[in-house]
């Protein structure tokens, strides 16, 4: 299964509503992700341009983007981004197969 980090910002309105009702968003962050069956390795929150982190695990970008996508709809975020990591083995299997790419700059004949 392949790992994701998502950056999250809530909405004001959501900040209100859990001034008034705190919640451990975790268990809803957990859930979601076990609905596509994936898996939650973290839930944090920060200071600085996003206001939590999640770190998880999904069986693939479709089962990823579904979850994104439904948190996305619902309204409570006013920013979010997910990357998807790799592994340093995936990533030094990905620099072998581009030295067998032979890219063109734009412009170039070459």
């Amino acid at each position: 299964m392949a790992l994701y980090l998502t950056r999250f910002s809530y909405t004001p309105e959501t900040w209100a509503r859990l001034i008034q009702n705190p919640e451990d968003r975790r268990a809803a962050a957990k859930e979601y992700i076990e609905g596509v069956g994936g898996k939650l390795h973290g839930f944090w929150y920060a200071f600085g341009k996003r206001d939590g982190y999640m770190l998880c695990e999904a069986p693939d970008n479709a089962s990823m983007a579904a979850t994104a996508v439904a948190i996305g709809a619902g309204g409570a975020l006013s920013a979010m981004e997910t990357t998807v990591l790799l592994t340093v083995e995936e990533t030094l299997g990905a620099l072998k197969k581009a030295a067998s790419i032979k890219y063109r700059p734009p412009g170039s004949k070459a």
